[in-house]
């Protein structure tokens, strides 16, 4: 038996191989699906069926195209309704997969059809449990995705502590858990950054699953402090339940190198976003005037769907020379399929053109320190947790997530300054401020961690064991 954990930091995602003597199921499979074929190819074995444990909201799985290429059978949970062929299971049905089994453990609450999947051995015995957004390592699904009707997020908080109670919390301790995601992922509020565990330790850690916890206290708990979710979940979920063009045709038609003149022309005449995913330290020093940038050396895709509400927008790529097929790959992940076309030779045929171009100043933490007395404006836009953690004492919240929500707090004429973690999501804000006419609009370098360095640390409110 083989069972591989195939994770993707980017959406920290996992999905999953499992192979027994030459049939392999694959479980919430990415949107680009060859890698699994080629696992299967490379050890003869035949991929036999496609599980998926809920109608994603956050990722566009694989699942479709997939079964297109192998001829393996789509397997869903109770309930849920698909406009293609899928087999809809009953709960604890049992899927034979070479001499392993799959049993369907039908776990309501995350969403309505969401399931987890119990993995036996050749000997019966239960080995792990893949359990979806159902249960992640520390933390439980988000129960709002999936309101319906007369439905209510605390209705579907309730059917979530029945499932772990009823159906997850019943399995042995040494049973693996291998969950649909990690930390980073907007399905829950606090999920780990391991991305493999136990029933048992979870027992332990996971404030969800305390044994001495009411169905009220868990509601409470699970519903308190959710924002809203990505504009782009729904979308997904709508793709997800309805399908989706392959992944390798939306790169023949997106990939298409265009000259500095045709760039432009596109630009002026449509209303595409150009979306320059180059470093944050090369875009700082140049880049084309209203251009946003979201790098792929960070969580590219999630914030692709944060920040960019309609996943039609079209789009105009800016890349490193080479990353322009992984860049329209990654954006499909998401659902983002309208790319137009990328910057042949990248950003430097368009500076060596003579085209206009635009900076974004940057600053060092130690320069903040230094005018500290002058009271400068700074907007922390790490999330509201990290910020309610430790901050400056001069720092607002204007999280990244939700910057739009935040532009009028902006001063227009002022300088102002804007920090993060580490120095990737404030060139982020620093590019959409920019976009929208707010040039006065400074980075600072390094951010919250060069920060912490400097004698302003001594003035952050901050929990005393995070501020050392």
């Amino acid at each position: 038996m083989i069972v591989e954990q195939i994770y993707t930091g980017c959406l920290a995602q996992g999905a999953y191989y499992i192979e027994s003597n030459g049939e392999v199921a694959i479980i919430d499979p990415l949107r680009e699906v060859q890698d699994y074929i080629n696992r299967a190819n490379k050890n003869n074995a035949k991929i036999k069926y496609i599980f998926e444990t809920h109608f994603h909201a956050d990722f566009v799985s694989g699942h479709i195209t997939l079964a297109e290429r192998t001829g393996a059978k789509i397997v869903y949970g109770p309930s849920a309704k698909t406009n293609f062929d899928a087999i809809i299971a009953e709960d604890n049905q049992v899927f034979q997969v070479g001499d392993v089994t799959l049993t369907v453990l039908h776990t309501p609450g995350h969403t309505m059809e969401s399931s987890c999947y119990l993995l036996k051995d050749k000997n019966g015995k239960d080995y792990a449990l893949f359990s979806g957004d159902t249960l992640f390592l520390g933390d439980v699904g988000r129960p709002d995705l999936a309101q319906k009707g007369d439905i209510t997020e605390r209705d579907l908080a309730g059917f979530l502590f029945d499932s772990l109670r009823n159906k997850v919390m019943t399995l042995a301790d040494d049973v693996i858990v291998y969950p649909a995601h990690g930390a980073g992922s907007a399905c829950g509020k606090n999920l780990s950054k391991e991305t493999v565990g136990t029933i048992g330790d979870q027992k332990k850690t996971n404030y969800a699953l305390r044994a001495d916890m009411s169905k009220e206290e868990f509601i409470d708990e699970v519903t308190d402090g959710l924002l809203p979710p990505p504009a782009y979940f729904p979308l997904n979920v709508k793709l997800n339940k309805e399908g989706y063009k392959d992944v390798d045709d939306i790169i023949k038609t997106s990939a298409k190198p265009l000259s500095v003149e045709e760039f432009e022309v596109i630009a002026n005449k449509t209303d595409a976003i150009v979306l320059d995913v180059r470093h944050q330290s090369e875009f700082i020093r140049g880049f084309i005037p209203q251009s946003i940038f979201i790098g792929l050396g960070g969580t590219f895709a999630p914030w692709v769907g944060a920040l960019i509400k309609d996943i039609k927008q079209p789009i105009l790529l800016v890349t490193p020379k080479g990353k322009e097929a992984q860049t329209i790959t990654r954006l499909s992940r998401v659902g983002f399929d309208n790319v137009l076309g990328y910057l042949d030779g990248s950003f430097a045929s368009w500076k060596n053109s003579g085209k206009e171009i635009d900076t974004l100043k940057s600053v060092s933490a130690s320069s903040i320190e230094a005018m500290i007395d002058e009271n400068p404006l700074v907007f922390d836009v790490r999330k509201l947790g990290e910020y309610n953690s430790e901050h400056l004492t001069i720092a607002k919240t204007t999280p990244l997530d939700f910057i739009n929500d935040h532009i009028s707090e902006f001063p227009k004429k002022d300088n102002f300054y804007v920090h993060c973690a580490g120095g990737y999501r404030s060139v982020i804000a620093a590019s959409i401020l920019k976009a929208r006419g707010y040039h006065n609009v400074i980075d600072i370098a390094g951010g919250y961690a060069d920060l912490k360095k400097t004698s302003i640390a001594k003035t952050a409110n901050a929990c005393p064991s995070t501020l050392k």
